[in-house]
């Protein structure tokens, strides 16, 4: 694999990652994923929620959480409530439902700023990445393994990948805004 293969993996990995994230921001739809990576107590252990229940969306303002076992579900509705995520659990016998409430400006702003930090961290971990691939390649010159012209070309090549993520990672985040702000 060549260094600019291996720096395209790298940066193609933090935008997964970055799409992860974006997922776990809350929305005025209900979104499994708002609750999925939410610790339980559960077994003696902490798992993670969809590692004890499954999770779905029967509508769009609602999550219908289903316990694998229906003794952990007291516990799950807890750990839900711990969370903090501005959303109320309602028990109801062995299956938990959430209504997602619609958010209010304030609220939309907050979430859309938390959007916009995770973007940019992810643009950060994407220009480091370059830095560590332009010094790699430096090194190889040095070493006498890449020509001037290979050097450069690769180099060309690492920022042309630099400017493609970073531009799929905001346009990502503008997307998720504007899904964060509709009301």
């Amino acid at each position: 694999m060549s260094v600019t293969d291996e720096i395209k993996t790298k940066m193609r990995a933090t935008v997964d990652h970055f799409k992860q994230d974006l997922k776990g921001l809350r929305s005025n739809r209900a979104n499994p994923a708002i609750v999925e990576n939410v610790m339980v107590e559960a077994y003696g252990s902490q798992m993670r929620l969809k590692e004890v229940a499954n999770i779905s969306a029967p509508e769009p303002r609602q999550l219908l959480i289903s316990p694998f076992d229906p003794q952990t579900a007291a516990a799950i509705a807890k750990s839900i409530e711990k969370a903090n995520l501005n959303i109320q659990p309602v028990l109801e016998g062995n299956i938990i439902r959430i209504t997602i409430p619609p958010m209010d400006e304030n609220m939309r702003k907050e979430i859309a700023k938390q959007g916009k930090k995770k973007a940019e961290d992810a643009k950060i971990v994407i220009r480091d990445t370059r830095r560590k691939g332009n010094e790699q390649v430096r090194k190889l010159k040095a070493d006498g393994e890449f020509t001037e012209d290979m050097m450069k070309k690769a180099e060309k090549t690492i920022q042309d990948y630099t400017d493609q993520f970073c531009k799929e990672i905001d346009d990502l985040f503008t997307q998720k805004e504007r899904e964060i702000m509709t009301v």
